[in-house]
């Protein structure tokens, strides 16, 4: 008997497993008895949001955006499941009366079911509005309500309704799961050197536990808000036996590079979906780790102690998957420039995952979920292009307005497959138009980075995924074969819309080394092209047409088709 319940459970986890939908990552009960849920998932770059409503009825639901939480101005679509076939349409409320059909019919639905008293509607809409009557889908907090009846017959609705506040662009669940705890991993009473930049290292265990357990929350613990630009947390290789404490790149911290969390400047805490977390304890219990602190101080103030870094909720309730985070984009390596007086210079980072292979025994895709973009001052752009089969066939995050004060770990919005195979391009455009000399890549504020941190399941022993280009075929490329010239060319040359242009060209057309590497610093060092990247435009409203004009062309057709029969 005891055997039979477990086996059941094991199925019952397994099924519930099988039912999560990548394209709906979020879910929210509206309702305080749980009789309403909501899931979604959204894509900002086709512009396109998808909705699923579950209601405990078998009458007619309704669901919709309202300006302050009431009828008046309200953004509504009712469905359901009648007598005569399923039914959605598209409203506006005036008031608090009958909600007025739209002309403009601007939700696709998807598929209607009604079944064991539940009513599912699966439909879908454009973030931006696309009529007067409908209201936009912002990154702010909106005003959700609802509204169902027992049966099809639409009145009033007495009690079953309901307002609920959610931010669905940038929503950060909350959960609370049995057996949870936390730890931190911090500097201790470390004082910030009175240097404009220091990164500074530490490695240290992080606290053991006899069985593995999940972390799903991460958040920041900062002591100097103005000091601290960001933090690292990667785990070390089994060589790494020992805690050490200096600054960063100087010693042995250098070899601890597999990313496990991020946090930039103006993120705040983050959490994983329901279906993957952090792995802790068990067989990851010895492995040594470095927390990586950037300290910023333009001022160069002495005397300043500091405690920040990270806090890991973490629960014995384990998730379907081990989660992980790949750094992506361009090497962080002296001998790239990018040229003063430019506005707008573009850079490149290419992941090739084809290579997987080289370092990993049973490499698989990837499940991309979230994404942390960073540059440094001069970045105003970052985009991460997603080819297959030498097409580009996404954009897996955009960030066309990159702020280096706010730099934080989102969610996509939907998960986003990238199979074996697939590049991956990372973008950035930065701006030098008030710098008089070269911008090296580097480690220093007033240098430039150019990355993408995906987390992403199921988790693989990778710890990074880049680029860099051929420095000999760009130095013979640019008529300076040897380092020496190539350095004075650079510094003396004449920067102008045109030579920016040229320069760019170049270092887009040559050859680039691509480099993976694994979590215990295997590497494979392997070539490749920088591929074309392109603006995929964001899907249209869901209709153009308003109902009166369809039904009076689907008559015409009906009319057009009897001609044709008639006459043939």
């Amino acid at each position: 008997m005891v055997i039979l319940s477990l086996v059941l459970l094991l199925l019952s986890v397994q099924w519930s497993w099988a039912l999560e939908d990548p394209l709906l990552p979020f879910s929210e009960h509206l309702d305080p008895e749980h009789k309403v849920q909501l899931k979604w998932g959204f894509d900002e770059i086709q512009g396109t949001i998808l909705f699923e409503l579950t209601v405990s009825t078998s009458g007619w639901v309704g669901f919709g955006f309202s300006p302050k939480g009431g009828m008046t101005g309200a953004d509504i679509v009712i469905g359901g499941v009648g007598a005569k076939g399923s039914y959605f349409t598209d409203h506006h409320a005036q008031g608090n009366s009958m909600p007025v059909v739209d002309k403009q019919q601007n939700y696709k639905l998807l598929s209607l079911t009604e079944s064991d008293g539940k009513t599912v509607i699966k439909f879908q809409r454009s973030i931006s509005s696309c009529d007067e009557n409908d209201l936009p889908i912002t990154d702010l907090p909106m005003k959700l309500i609802y509204a169902y009846g027992q049966t099809d017959d639409i009145t009033y609705h007495s009690a079953q309704r309901g307002t609920k506040e959610l931010n669905l662009l940038k929503y950060m669940p909350r959960v609370n799961p049995p057996n949870s705890n936390f730890f931190d991993i911090t500097m201790v009473n470390f004082t910030v050197p009175a240097k404009q930049t220091y990164y500074h290292c530490k490695i240290m265990k992080a606290p053991t536990f006899d069985h593995k357990r999940h972390i799903y929350r991460i958040e920041p613990v900062i002591t100097n808000f103005d000091l601290v630009h960001h933090l690292l947390l990667y785990r070390c290789p089994p060589s790494v036996t020992k805690p050490f404490e200096a600054e960063c790149y100087t010693g042995v911290d250098g070899e601890c590079m597999e990313t496990v969390a991020v946090w930039g400047v103006g993120g705040g805490a983050f959490e994983f979906p329901e279906v993957a977390g952090l792995p802790i304890g068990g067989n990851v219990s010895d492995f040594f780790y470095r927390l990586e602190v950037h300290y910023n101080n333009p001022n160069k103030t002495a005397g300043r102690v500091d405690n920040s870094g990270l806090r890991f909720y973490h629960t014995t309730e384990l998730r379907q998957h081990d989660a992980a985070v790949l750094g992506a984009g361009l090497v962080i390596a002296p001998w790239y420039a990018i040229p003063p007086k430019a506005k707008s210079f573009l850079t490149y980072g290419m992941c090739d995952t084809a290579y997987f292979p080289k370092v990993l025994e049973t490499p698989h895709d990837l499940q991309v979920f979230s994404v942390m973009l960073h540059t440094h001052l001069a970045g105003r752009k970052v985009r991460v292009g997603h080819f297959r089969g030498e097409k580009q066939i996404d954009f897996l995050a955009v960030d066309e307005n990159y702020d280096f004060e706010y730099q934080d770990v989102t969610n996509l919005g939907k998960t986003k497959t990238v199979k074996l195979g697939d590049k991956l391009l990372v973008e950035c455009t930065y701006s030098t138009e008030n710098r008089s000399t070269l911008t090296w890549g580097g480690l220093s504020t007033t240098d430039e980075m150019c990355l993408a941190f995906l987390f992403y399941y199921p988790a693989m022993n990778l710890s990074g995924c880049m680029s860099f280009p051929n420095t000999t075929t760009l130095r013979s490329e640019m008529g300076t074969p040897g380092l020496n010239t190539w350095l004075n060319m650079m510094s003396t040359k004449t920067w102008n819309d045109t030579s920016i242009n040229q320069y760019q060209q170049t270092l887009k057309r040559i050859d680039q080394l691509v480099v993976i590497a694994d979590s215990f610093k295997n590497i494979s060092r392997n070539t490749g092209l920088i591929p074309n990247l392109s603006v995929i435009p964001s899907a249209p409203c869901m209709s153009g047409c308003d109902t009166k004009n369809l039904a009076l062309l689907w008559l015409l057709l009906c009319l057009l088709v009897q001609f044709m029969q008639k006459y043939n």
